[in-house]
This record gives C-alpha cells, structure tokens and sequence, in this order.
C-alpha cells in the first residue's frame, strides 16, 4: 500500500503495512498516515476476493497483535476521525483525494477490526484499538478510553451527514459494512459469557443521538437502490488526479456491473443498509434491559402524506418515509430473503405501514411473489420458507384481505408448472401453494409449526372462500385424502405393534405421537371444509361438486370421536344433495349434478346446521424471539454482505445448513 497501486500479493512485503505493524510508534499526526493512506487497490466486494486479502495480510495481522502495545492501530482510529469531522465539508466542496484518503483509512480499519473480533473476545479487541502508545508519559487521554464509541459514533455521522454523491458512494458502502463488522462478535462470540459491548453503544450511546434518522437514511437508501458511479463517468474517488501517483481505485462493482446481476439482487450500498438495518432492529427486542431505538423508529415510521409535513423537526420521536415507494421496493425484491424478513418486522409491528399494505388495490404485487418463494421452496432456506408463510398469515388476519383476494384474477401464472392455468383468482392461487408447502413439509421438512401456521392461513380466509376454480377443489379434497391414507396406515400399524409380543414401547409411543400430530392436521382441514360450506355455501358449487365426487373419503370419518362433530354440517349437506339427485329418473349428467347443486344450496334448510365458532388465529412470536431471529440475521449478514467470514470461528450458526 502507500503511493501507488497494490496487489494483494504483494501486500506482505509492502514497505508502508510493515512499518504500521512493526515495533515502531507512529502518532497519529506522523506525515506517515498520508503514505500509507495514499493507496489503491483493484479489489472486487466478493467473497473470494476478501477471502483471499484476508490470507494474504494474515502474517501482517499476527505481527500488528504482537506489537499492539505500540498503539499504531489506536493512531490510525484517530486519524481516521480526525479525517471523519472534516468529511462532510470536504465532501461538498468535492475534494476527492481527501474523500479518497478517508476511505483508504476505514478500509483498513474494517479489515483489521474484523480480524479481531475473529481471534479475540470483543473485550480485548476494545482493548487492542484503545491501546495508548507505549513509551508515553503521564495519565492517558481520556478520549481515549471512549475511541470506539468515536469511532462508531463517526460512522453513523458519515451515514447521516455525508451527502451522497459519485465521489462518496464508496465511503457510505464502508461505513455501512464497517458498522456490520463493529457488532460481529455476535457470530464469534468468545468468551463464557459475551458482553456485547459495541452493540450497547450503539443502542444507548452517543450514536442514538441519530437512531431516527440513522434507521430513515437506511429505508431511503433500500429504497433508492442507487447504483454505484460509472468509472468512466468521474466515479472514482480520484479519477482526474493529474499527477499518476495515484491510480483510479475500484474497490467495488461499477453501476454497469451492478446492472448485469440478477435483477432480484439489491445494489450494494441497498444491500449493505438493508443488512445493517435488520441486525440493529432484531437485537434487544424485548427492552428488559435495555431500550432499542433504532427498533422504535422502524416500528413507528408513518407513510409520508403531506410533502409540507416533511419540514418537522427530527427532534420529533417519529418520521415519516414514502409508503408508495417502500412497498414497491419491497414486493420488487420479496424474493430476497432478507427483504422478505424486513416485510415481517413491518407487517407484524409497524400497524400503519399494516393498514396501508392492507389498503393497497393491487395486493397481487406482494402476494404473488411471495407465493413464488413457497412454491419453489427447494430453492430457499428453511427461514425464509417460514417467513414468508408468516407474512401470509399475519395478512389472512384482516377481513378485507380475505374478501379481496378472491375479486382479484390473474392469468398464465407461468411459475405455476404442475397444471396449466389459464385464469385463476389470487385466493385460489393461495391456496394451492399452502396446500403444496403442507404437502412439501410432510414429505420433506416435517416441521409441525408449519403445519399449523399453513393451516391458520387456510382457515382465517376459509369463511371468505368463495367461486373456487374447480382445481383448487381437487387439491383440497386431494390434501385429505392423501393425510386420511395416512391415518389408516398408522392405524394399522399401531394394531400390529400392539398386538406384538415383541413390540417395544418405544415404537407404540412414536407411532401414537404421529397419529396425534396427524389427526389435528386432519380436524384443521374438516374444519376450514365445514367453515366454508357455513358461511360461503352458495358461492362454492365446484367445491361441493368435489365433495359430492369423493363423499366415501369423508364417511369413513363421520362415526370417529375426534372428527363426528366437525364432519356433521359436511355430512348434512352432502346428504341432502345426495337425496335431490337420487330423485332423477336417470343418470345425472355433470351439468344436471351442477344445477342440482346450484338450486339445492338456496333451500337447504339452514337449522340442520351446526353452529361453529368462526376460526381465528393470530400470529403470536415465541417467547423469546432472539432465539430465532438474532442468528437469521446472522446468517443473512454471513450469506449476503459479500465479506469473507471463516467458518471455523463462527459459533452462532451453522454455516452450511443442509437447506441452504
């Protein structure tokens, strides 16, 4: 590094990195800074490229810990904000070396911290870039026993104040990821008992000064999805330094190949903010120890109405962001799982932001794709799979959701391979994809909770179903019939081992365990059959054709204790029907079953009905939802921040997780 352009192969034996790490003691006001800083490097924000920058400055690394008494590592933070308190200044005024040199000096920072925090407790990594210079005299400054808060602080600034711009695009992709690495000694975690100090100052120290419009600046950057600057256009930092002793530094994607990736990937600095965002929102949620702002402001953040409202003060315990733009943003990139996690925070807490996408007349634009997700769950992890079904749940609470879905038609679902469908109502569309991921998780994930969470969406929108596609019918019935074979196989299977001499009381007690868990599945869909047939009986002739079709399937159940009650009104209606067209004197033709079915409906008498209370279920987090959601987040950060993170160290989460 220092004047000139670097490789990663020759940074071992750079003349500048070995005089940082080495035993001498260089002040932060030493003009070594400005050479060691003046540097270039053609370095691609992948996961190779950091892997293999983080092997080759290992032997660096190892000598910089050994010689950290020298407090090299503390001048360098204090340049660094030294350099951060000008920034917004220089940043207007369009001094690209300044900028330049200032990201050099985060680079290294967020490299070098990021290896601490790989081989030491949080602790000692504090300690380490504290560290005063030896050979000084005298009590030690005072601010610096608080650098890392600076530091921190400082980053959130350069996020908040630094205007975006060609020239500081870089430097607000770093500060961001740099924060990412700040709190990674969750994924470490060393030590008996992790403090997690970093995350406490950026929840209840200086850096909450900015909590609101940290969290605003993070959604509008999600939501803007800049590009990074063209390289030919004056996007580099430096581009147009007459003197060559610098070279254009292309640390990152230029915005032509940012616009080559997929287009369900989020540019850079949205990536990076989204990341951030989600870990500052998903820790300390529960606020018995301590209070979590950033996680206020998401869950508080109000549509923006009035563009004359936008002059309040930020001084007010709230904001306000564009709605409009933020649910395009967010049904444009549902299929990224993170994006579907921020979606949850905001439908499950955020009750404005609720009552908006609720509101929306083209609710297809997030639903659908979320369907997508579900229907191709070999190509998503278990959480995501999970998260999405949630989102669906959380919606299928509201009464309107439920109705409009079935107003709303789509046609050539092509995604949708297993029959051809040419139109089909979104409603309908639902549920064929809830009833395919039941089918998938029985076959492969066997996850009871989602099961049951499958089978709340169902049944919140059950008494709204309605001109069901004569498909949608058949998968209904099929659903049943496919958990009834099921039922009568472990039926049997448990009269065999009871009747074994040898029978262990192991595989009796397993096989009643699955008849259990069956036989709610089973009682959940006679109810979500018998919930329509109550409430939406006349507008459901295909599904009741289909009933009419596989009767036998039901009967079987009609005389057992745990369903007779359910399949009464199911039986009563059938039954009925069944009287109407045994009066023809011939075979009934499909049409003459359907008008029979048509004028049957209207004079059934409605007293032969059981009453059922109208099944609800709302979505309610575990009691202790870190559990879950903190390594989620983790694993997103290790999966999509394009960093190198060595597996062997990370203690969190597994990895590589026989899903992904």
């Amino acid at each position: 590094m220092g004047s000139g352009n670097s490789t990663l192969h020759d940074l071992p034996n750079n003349v500048y990195l070995k005089r940082f790490v080495s035993t001498e003691v260089i002040t932060s006001n030493d003009p070594f800074w400005n050479q060691l800083l003046s540097f270039s490097m053609k370095l691609k924000n992948t996961v190779a490229d950091n892997r293999l920058l983080e092997e080759s400055v290992e032997p660096l690394f190892k000598t910089l810990l050994n010689n950290s008494s020298t407090g090299n590592l503390s001048s360098l933070l204090q340049v660094f904000l030294s350099r951060s308190r000008e920034l917004k200044a220089s940043a207007q005024l369009e001094n690209r070396v300044f900028t330049w040199q200032t990201f050099n000096a985060l680079f290294l920072l967020r490299c070098i911290i990021k290896l601490l925090l790989q081989v030491l407790s949080e602790d000692e990594a504090i300690a380490v870039l504290q560290t005063i210079p030896s050979g000084k005299t005298g009590k030690p400054k005072e601010d610096n026993s608080i650098l890392v808060e600076q530091f921190a602080t400082s980053l959130v600034e350069i996020i908040v104040d630094v205007p975006l711009s060609n020239i500081t695009y870089d430097l607000h992709v770093e500060a961001t990821t740099t924060l990412i690495v700040l709190i990674s000694s969750h994924i470490f975690a060393i030590g008996t008992c992790p403090r997690h100090l970093i995350l406490r100052m950026l929840l209840s120290g200086k850096p909450t000064i900015h909590a609101y419009l940290l969290v605003k600046i993070l959604l509008k950057r999600i939501m803007s999805r800049d590009l990074p600057p063209s390289r030919d256009e004056g996007g580099s930092i430096i581009l147009g330094i007459a003197s060559g002793l610098w070279n254009v530094l292309t640390l990152g994607m230029s915005s032509e190949e940012e616009e080559k990736k997929e287009e369900t990937e989020l540019p850079r600095l949205a990536s990076q903010s989204l990341l951030l965002l989600l870990i500052l929102v998903n820790h300390c949620t529960s606020e018995k120890l301590i209070h979590n702002p950033y996680r206020t402001a998401l869950l508080s953040a109000q549509n923006f109405q009035d563009p004359a409202e936008n002059t309040q003060s930020q001084a007010v315990a709230t904001f306000k962001i564009e709605y409009p733009t933020l649910y395009s943003t967010l049904y444009s990139y549902i299929p990224v799982d993170q994006v579907t996690l921020l979606v949850y925070v905001l439908l499950h807490k955020n009750s404005d932001f609720r009552t908006y996408v609720l509101s929306r007349t083209d609710i297809e634009t997030l639903v659908v794709p979320i369907l997508k997700t579900l229907y191709n769950a070999t190509d998503s992890t278990s959480h995501h799979i999970y998260m999405s079904l949630i989102i669906i749940l959380i919606l299928s609470e509201d009464d309107s959701f439920n109705k409009t879905i079935h107003d709303i038609f789509l046609n050539d679902i092509s995604w949708y391979t297993e029959r051809p469908i040419s139109q089909i109502s979104l409603g309908g569309l639902l549920i064929l994809v809830v009833i395919r991921t039941i089918t998938f998780n029985m076959n492969k994930m066997r996850d009871k909770y989602l099961h049951t969470n499958c089978l709340a969406a169902l049944a919140n929108m059950s008494s709204q179903f309605r001109s069901l596609h004569p498909y949608v019918c058949q998968r209904i019935v099929n659903l049943f019939e496919t958990l009834a074979r099921k039922h009568t196989k472990l039926s049997e299977a448990l009269k065999q081992s009871e009747n074994l001499i040898d029978g262990s009381e192991t595989d009796i007690s397993d096989v009643l365990s699955d008849i259990s868990v069956l036989e709610e599945v089973l009682r959940m869909v006679l109810e979500i059959l018998n919930s329509t047939l109550t409430h939406q009986l006349a507008h459901n002739h295909n599904l009741i054709y289909t009933l009419l079709y596989n009767k036998h399937h039901f009967q079987l159940f009609s005389s057992h204790p745990n369903f007779e009650d359910v399949t009464q009104n199911i039986e009563v209606i059938l039954n009925y029907l069944m009287t109407k067209l045994e009066t023809k004197t011939s075979d009934p033709t499909v049409k003459d079953v359907q008008e029979i079915i048509k004028e049957g409906v209207l004079h059934l008498p409605r007293e032969r009905l059981k009453k059922f209370p109208e099944l609800r279920f709302k979505y309610v987090e575990e009691n202790e939802p870190e559990d879950f959601f903190i390594p989620y987040v983790w694993t997103l950060v290790y999966h999509c921040s394009g960093l190198y993170w060595n597996v062997k160290k990370i203690t969190l989460f597994d990895p590589h997780p026989s899903d992904r």
